[in-house]
């Protein structure tokens, strides 16, 4: 039989995959969607809820972009995280700012000390890197601790703003419209990162640091990126902490609850895609939260290690680990 007459192979379209700008508008539209839900409803127990799940949200995140994505493990996001906050008590008493500003000055303190770690840890891997980053959060607890402008050990008190902005009637619920747009903001930057080449080179460092260096990747350049964008993001995630409970201490904000959640959330999600963080944060944070309603505080740790041990076990690739296996 010629060519001629052999049957024409169908061709079936290669799926069109969404681009940066059209998740960047789902992501607005999504985070519209759930203010306008949120203001409905209108309790101020329902801001709380949301706003500390949003927080986990942005931090989970925030650490997958190193621990994830690169492959370094960062013990040390309670460091950044309460970086964040203390740099919102500083500016905020300094210079009278609002949340908003606070926000970004934030992000400047938390990339800085990104680049600084990574600067500092830049020929350290694998226990070594967490062990560091690690002392990090011990260093800083302890600088604040001895800082008396910002409440030292005793902590510091900070006064809600009286004017509320326009189109809220409760400043709970302004903060948690702020913590639901950096919530849409961080799965955004995550997922543009994961698809972009940056993400594809974090991905070969991940898998082999020194194969990865023997090909021409940057690695140096783009572990100092990782540490720079994870630091500004997880500070960001902490900078409406003072606002949130109107008080602020050493203790929690450098709590073992902060760091733990950090690698949990996206361990029990999945690491390898920005839905990870976001399932696993959703899910923990929620879980948390009822148990500190319903039972105590106290069992939140509890329930994370109860939980990342059953996921670790069962679906040691976490929850899209289970979904991708059963598609397969």
């Amino acid at each position: 039989m010629s060519d001629a007459t052999l049957p024409a192979m169908p061709v079936f379209p290669a799926p069109r995959r969404m681009g940066h700008g059209a998740f960047w508008l789902a992501c607005a539209v999504a985070a519209l969607a759930l203010i306008a839900v949120l203001r409905g409803i209108g309790s101020e127990y329902a801001y709380f809820a949301a706003t500390f799940v949003l927080q986990y949200v942005v931090l989970a995140t925030a650490w997958n972009i190193l621990g994830g994505y690169a492959g370094y493990v960062n013990f040390g996001a309670a460091a950044f995280f309460a970086a964040g906050a203390y740099t919102t008590v500083a500016i905020g008493k300094a210079l009278g700012l609002s949340l908003l500003p606070c926000i970004g000055f934030a992000a400047l303190v938390g990339g800085a000390l990104g680049l600084g770690t990574g600067l500092l840890t830049l020929r350290l891997r694998g226990a070594y890197f967490a062990i560091a980053t690690l002392c990090l959060s011990v260093v800083l607890q302890t600088l604040v601790v001895n800082w008396n402008y910002v409440g030292g050990s005793r902590g510091a008190y900070v006064i809600r703003p009286r004017d509320i902005p326009w189109p809220f009637d409760t400043y709970s619920g302004y903060l948690c419209a702020v913590a639901v747009v950096l919530a849409a903001a961080a799965i955004a930057i995550a997922r543009t990162i994961e698809k972009s080449r940056l993400g594809l080179g974090l991905a070969a460092l991940r898998d082999d640091e020194q194969a990865a260096e023997a090909a021409g990747v940057p690695t140096l350049r783009l572990k100092l990126i990782a540490t720079t964008i994870s630091g500004a993001m997880m500070a960001v995630a902490g900078a409406p902490l003072p606002l949130l409970g109107s008080y602020v201490e050493p203790t929690s904000a450098f709590g073992l609850a902060y760091a733990v959640n950090a690698i949990a959330m996206p361990l029990i999600g999945g690491t390898a895609s920005w839905a990870g963080p976001l399932i696993g944060a959703v899910l923990l944070s929620s879980l948390q939260q009822a148990a500190t309603v319903t039972i105590s505080s106290a069992a939140n740790l509890l329930i994370v290690g109860v939980v990342l041990v059953v996921f670790v076990c069962a679906a040691p690739h976490g929850i899209l680990g289970l979904f991708r296996k059963g598609g397969r």
